[in-house]
């Protein structure tokens, strides 16, 4: 085993489509954090990807008193890093500025370290994107999920967003009337329905993810289509926490399963159509909701990993 030195420091970031937050930290505690815009390459792409991680780990240093040279070991939970080519980019992009040890993997990986430290348990992220991943008393993982817009990230605010444009172009052919339309014209600052198609179809896609809060507010107004797609995405959603369980925990047992992400947190009817949803086939699963601090958990994983080095 590597001996840490004194006040070593160890750098972690949960990088997602819309937001990249970093933390620095000591071998007990957090010393300074930074929040800048998304860091998904997949998304955003390079560039944009560069930039983001380069705000977030200058500014967290920055916080924590700290240069980022003096870093010991870095983890990045970043979205998308299934993708080998995505991690690869994000590791050299966070190597431009921290010369130690980088390791990226999956945001849930993180978000798991910070909501269930050394136990066992199943975190279901939904924003943006989506994932669910879980790890049981013997130390074996599973995920549902996560692979894509266009193939996957159900229940996610880029799946509510397409669910939303779909339904509202489906009520025009009907001859209905939603809330929707408005909502989506007003979000993506277009005019009519035709130009809601052609920017649906368009290449590169836009950001579905920004008509969330139009489908929330259209649910508070008593819209029956947009109640409807919330509560398909709670239900998605916890068909992805049972797809998890099932394959870790196949008999019946107790289950510790945390929700994460914004689509979560701004909608009691998603939160409440999982946990009914989830609670049918597994009566005993214990559905905690609250934030997960998925940085610190980044953090954490930077710290064991440097513990672990073998020299």
């Amino acid at each position: 085993m590597i001996k840490i030195a004194a006040m070593a420091l160890f750098l972690g970031i949960d990088g997602g489509g819309t937001k990249t937050e970093c933390a620095v930290g000591d071998e007990k505690s957090i010393l300074g954090r930074a929040t800048a815009s998304g860091s998904k390459v997949l998304r955003v792409g390079e560039e944009q990807a560069r930039a983001a991680l380069r705000e977030a780990i200058l500014q967290a240093c920055k916080a924590a008193g700290a240069d980022p040279g003096s870093v010991v070991r870095t983890c990045v939970g970043i979205a998308g890093a299934s993708h080998p080519d995505s991690r690869d980019i994000v590791r050299r992009l966070v190597r431009e500025l921290v010369k130690a040890e980088v390791d990226v993997v999956g945001d849930m990986v993180v978000a798991h370290e910070a909501a269930f430290p050394g136990v066992s348990g199943v975190i279901v992220i939904a924003g943006t994107g989506s994932i669910a991943y879980g790890r049981n008393e013997r130390g074996e993982t599973a995920r549902a999920g996560g692979w894509g817009s266009v193939v996957s990230d159900e229940g996610s605010g880029d799946w509510i967003g397409r669910a939303a444009v779909a339904a509202a172009l489906r009520a025009y052919d009907a001859g209905q009337s939603t809330a929707l339309v408005e909502g989506i014209l007003n979000a993506w600052r277009l005019a009519t329905r035709e130009d809601v198609a052609r920017m649906a179809s368009s290449n590169p896609p836009p950001d579905f993810a920004v008509l969330f809060p139009q489908v929330l507010l259209a649910a508070d107004r008593g819209d029956g289509l947009a109640r409807d797609i919330l509560m398909r995405a709670g239900t998605e959603l916890a068909q992805l926490a049972r797809i998890v369980i099932r394959r870790l925990w196949p008999g019946p047992q107790a289950v510790r399963v945390r929700i994460s992400g914004g689509v979560f947190i701004n909608s009691f009817c998603i939160q409440q159509v999982f946990e009914n949803s989830l609670r049918a086939e597994r009566t005993q699963a214990a559905v905690t909701f609250g934030h997960v601090d998925a940085v610190a958990g980044a953090v954490e994983f930077a710290r064991r990993a440097a513990a672990h080095v073998v020299v």
